[in-house]
């Protein structure tokens, strides 16, 4: 079985590399030959991550490329696709390629549907906003990472729908502490495009790191004002993010309770359950899922709330060791790679096999 992998991103790409490129060893070992094909090169999100943008003639040649990629897609039995094949520009080749029975399978982990549909230039909203609608009901099968997302491709009328979370490899997450100086360290990681998140819970950090011995430590946010909140930034690599993730007591995901958010897949969450970590997030979208509120860490939607929690695993280090372990537990049950890769081999070698 063939496969052409049109990611939109290289490793640097969070979405890319979680949702995709982890799964290619056990892909590979089921006999499925996967051809990667990202759509932008890896100076695109280090340019975007500086506050820097590429050169638009670059973007020409991107898409010009991947027209020619295009243009073999009938050798492979499946398009896996990540989100559309053309970013801000109308379903016109997806419907094309459908119509010439051409398979493929789109993956989704954020709620493209809203960028388009929430899009105030005129002309943009007016072209694009059915757009992620049309792309969902020419696929073969449309894989989401959350409800929230697989509620709305039901509601366009995609002909197939399957939930897939977003996961870790549970063999390279380990949950032994480092770093121990008695400070009580409150970790988050993401990238320079969520940590406005952050704004949020500042009166709650605050307040907590106003009482001493405690740590913040931010991991792949990119240079950031906190107004003063006394922090150390880490920067974000594949190789380090786990060891980074490792030196924290808690780790922390705030959101906005917006549409976009309740696309979201909860990642971050999953990483710290993973290395044995307490959580505290917003109870939004996903969140409220993969966090049992008072078993593996706290849901918190207000700042007395945020700061109630943060105090209570401050003063506990017993359960903070005891909700590490029933986070450890839940992703090792529903949050790993050996969970979701046999489902996903299937998944893919269904859709390769339906009649156009």
């Amino acid at each position: 079985m063939k496969v052409l992998l049109l990611s939109r991103n290289g490793h640097l790409g969070a979405s890319s590399r979680i949702r995709f490129y982890q799964y290619l060893p056990y892909l590979r070992g089921a006999g499925i030959n996967v051809v990667v094909a990202p759509l932008l090169p890896e100076e695109y999100l280090r340019r975007l991550y500086i506050g820097d943008r590429m050169p638009m003639i670059s973007i020409v040649f991107a898409y010009l490329d991947r027209l020619r990629c295009l243009l073999k897609s009938r050798s492979f039995d499946l398009l896996w696709i990540e989100y559309e094949l053309f970013p801000w520009l109308p379903a016109w080749i997806e419907a094309i390629i459908s119509q010439l029975g051409v398979r493929y399978v789109v993956e989704y982990d954020d709620a493209i549907f809203d960028r388009y549909q929430l899009c105030s230039r005129g002309l943009a909203h007016s072209l694009l906003k059915s757009k992620i609608d049309v792309v969902m009901r020419k696929a073969a099968l449309v894989i989401v990472g959350n409800e929230y997302l697989g509620h709305y491709a039901g509601l366009v009328g995609a002909k197939r729908v399957e939930y897939v979370p977003s996961v870790v490899d549970s063999r390279r997450y380990r949950t032994e502490r480092i770093g121990d100086d008695g400070a009580f360290t409150v970790g988050w990681i993401g990238t320079p495009g969520t940590v406005r998140y952050l704004n949020g819970v500042l009166p709650a950090l605050t307040e907590i790191c106003g009482k001493g011995r405690v740590r913040l430590v931010l991991v792949g946010s990119g240079k950031v004002d906190l107004e003063g909140l006394p922090y150390v930034m880490r920067p974000w690599s594949e190789e380090t993010e786990i060891s980074e993730i490792q030196r924290f007591d808690v780790g922390i995901g705030p959101l906005d309770d917006g549409p976009w958010e309740r696309g979201k897949c909860g990642y971050k969450l999953i990483q710290y359950m993973g290395c044995g970590r307490a959580v505290i997030a917003s109870p939004v979208g996903v969140n409220a899922k993969i966090v049992e509120d008072g078993v593996t860490g706290f849901l918190a939607r207000t700042t007395e709330e945020w700061v109630r929690s943060l105090n209570v695993l401050r003063e506990n280090s017993s359960l903070r060791t005891q909700m590490g372990a029933s986070g450890r537990r839940k992703v090792e049950t529903k949050y790993c790679l050996e969970v979701t890769a046999p489902r996903l081999i299937s998944l893919l070698r269904d859709a390769a096999s339906q009649v156009p």
